[in-house]
């Protein structure tokens, strides 16, 4: 695609070809971690999902374009810092301005859309906050593009019940993988009942194929218990106290939840950082999965 876009030739071959592809969000790079941490996790998710069998696409706004399969020298210079945050209500200012942005789920999807990537790859969602009219992008975008996304359920910090009732609204199947409850990010689940459940890949390609085929404008929200995780109680005392302190501080905004992430990773003694990153690299497995479900391999597609 020309002007403000530019894919990476591998993922544009990948395309043509109907193999699998994955993109991911890089706003985990570059607002997520610190160096070197960041750049490791970003190399480390690729190659997950080379092993297993799904070609990856990073996605980033670099040098004003929208860059779709970013490669390592960008991943380094996403992950060396001083870079913006590129969601839907920025993004064409970004680019406009020839900025270096990660993307978020949001602005993720609308260009996984954009080239015909129908799988996607992240950790939390965002969603609904406590705070009235405080409601994530990632919602509205969710709703608006025909892209599977395989999460491990809204961020911790949210109103995971009115998240779900909003995802509802705006047409989007909310899909329990393997579980009939919501999974909660750094638990693996709520309390909360999600009311489809699907427990294979091959299963997740089914009801995504006929989702495409109604012409919704929805994608599926597959939602992944982390293998491991905090205790609801823990989370809960934890979560308390970090929201104590972002109060006092007077955090709100979009400045709220990176407050509230560094507040848990500190309370947590560091073990909110250590599920955040298991979760990552076991969505980023599943999305593989699925991807390979929906673009089989060209001497499996004659198999009856």
């Amino acid at each position: 695609m020309a002007g403000v876009y530019r894919v990476a030739p591998r993922i544009a071959r990948a395309l043509d070809e109907g193999r699998p592809v994955v993109a991911l969000e890089s706003t985990v790079i570059t607002h997520g971690l610190p160096e070197p941490e960041n750049l490791d996790l970003a190399l480390g998710l690729e190659q997950t999902l080379r092993s297993a069998g799904a070609e990856p696409a990073t996605v980033a706004v670099l040098d004003g374009r929208l860059v779709v399969g970013a490669e390592p020298p960008e991943l380094r210079r996403l992950a060396a810092g001083r870079a913006d945050k590129a969601s839907l209500w920025n993004l064409g200012p970004l680019l406009a301005g020839g900025a270096l942005a990660g993307t978020t789920v949001a602005a993720t999807l609308h260009a996984a859309s954009a080239v015909g990537i129908d799988v996607f790859a992240t950790g939390g969602i965002g969603g609904v906050h406590d705070l009235p009219f405080d409601e994530s992008a990632d919602l509205r975008a969710l709703g608006s593009y025909p892209v599977t996304t395989v999460c491990a359920g809204p961020k911790s910090i949210l109103d995971a019940e009115a998240t779900v009732e909003r995802l509802e609204s705006l047409g989007v199947p909310v899909v329990g993988y393997r579980t009939d409850r919501l999974a909660g990010f750094f638990v693996p689940e709520t309390e909360w009942a999600v009311p489809l459940r699907c427990d294979s890949p091959e299963e997740v390609a089914t009801f995504a194929k006929a989702q495409r085929e109604l012409g919704m404008s929805a994608g599926l929200l597959v939602c992944k218990p982390v293998s491991s995780g905090l205790t609801a109680a823990e989370l809960d005392g934890i979560l308390k106290e970090a929201r104590s302190e972002a109060q006092a501080a007077g955090m709100k905004g979009k400045d709220l939840t990176p407050y509230l992430l560094k507040w848990l990773a500190a309370l947590s003694e560091g073990r909110s950082v250590a599920v955040n990153l298991r979760l990552l690299e076991e969505n980023a497995a599943l999305a593989a999965a699925i991807a390979s479900a929906l673009h089989p391999a060209p001497h499996l597609r004659s198999l009856p």
